[in-house]
């Protein structure tokens, strides 16, 4: 099952954000097969301001047990963090219903 994981970081932490990366990319690594996409929210600045990754897990539970673990939430780097099941329609350019 998909779910989208968009989370949002604290003002003015993206020195934080920087200081844990390899960690957190680390981390993506280990879920690499379950992971649909994932990358940086920007500001209007281009600066990285959250992150959102689609994940392929086995339900809502495993979703919030992978945010939950991600070296960004340990650290305290996220302000919000939701988590929402998501139904794939369209796909690089294809529709798939």
């Amino acid at each position: 099952m998909l779910f989208v994981i968009m989370c949002n970081d604290k003002p003015s932490s993206l020195e934080m954000r920087m200081a844990v990366r390899s960690q957190h990319l680390a981390y993506l690594k280990t879920y690499e097969k379950q992971i649909k996409i994932a990358g940086p929210l920007l500001d209007n600045e281009g600066k990285s301001c959250g992150s959102l990754i689609i994940l392929n897990v086995e339900d809502r539970a495993a979703a919030e047990g992978f945010a939950i673990s991600d070296p960004y939430a340990k650290a305290g780097l996220f302000e919000s963090v939701v988590i929402r099941s998501f139904k794939e329609v369209c796909s690089e350019g294809q529709m798939l219903i």
